[in-house]
């Protein structure tokens, strides 16, 4: 009899962490072919003129996500999120470069809004204040100063067409970045 009061909880445990852990290999791929499909959108818009090279700029992106080996699953998924609503707001400001094709900038909005839905339904609303507390630490604040930098050097060059190039290049490898800590999903 107490073998069958414990056999019942173990089971329930263990389906659902192979349930949690399905889930994030389930992102892990939907995000990593979402970010692969956002890169391509950017590479659409259009190529680097030679004359903006002197705007090049370094917005100084936190080192915490040039190397995430360091975030657990959660703060990985809360980081990747943000990152998504960032980028997001970027491009929805409705300032973007006059001479990109509208499409093209519709698409990246729903692939980004998609994947964020997606971020927000699979495992931020799931995680609870605690985690999102230990999440929002140091690193999310220094990721929306990152931010802030793009947005603020769009503004002071008045969103040209070179401001808008240095900013796609640069937001092109926000996903290489977004996959590096998707990776922390398999672990």
């Amino acid at each position: 009899m107490n073998n069958r009061c414990i056999l019942q909880p173990a089971l329930l445990l263990c389906f659902s962490t192979t349930a949690l852990s399905l889930r994030y290999n389930l992102l892990r791929l939907q995000q990593f072919n979402s970010s692969v499909e956002c890169q391509k959108l950017l590479e659409q818009l259009n190529e680097r003129p030679a004359e903006c090279l002197s705007d090049r700029m370094d917005f100084k992106i936190p080192k915490e996500i040039k190397h995430p080996q360091q975030f657990q699953k959660a703060q990985a998924a809360f980081v990747i999120y943000e990152m998504l609503k960032d980028i997001f707001h970027v491009f929805k400001k409705g300032y973007y470069n006059p001479d990109w094709n509208n499409t093209i900038v519709t698409d990246l909005l729903r692939e980004l809004h998609q994947q964020m839905v997606l971020l927000n339904t699979m495992v931020v609303e799931k995680l609870g204040e605690e985690n999102k507390r230990q999440a929002y630490s140091m690193i999310i604040l220094r990721l929306k100063s990152y931010y802030v930098r793009i947005r603020m050097y769009l503004e002071a060059k008045e969103y040209s067409s070179c401001a808008w190039t240095v900013v796609r290049e640069e937001l092109y490898w926000n996903f290489s970045f977004i996959n590096r800590l998707t990776d922390n999903f398999q672990n």
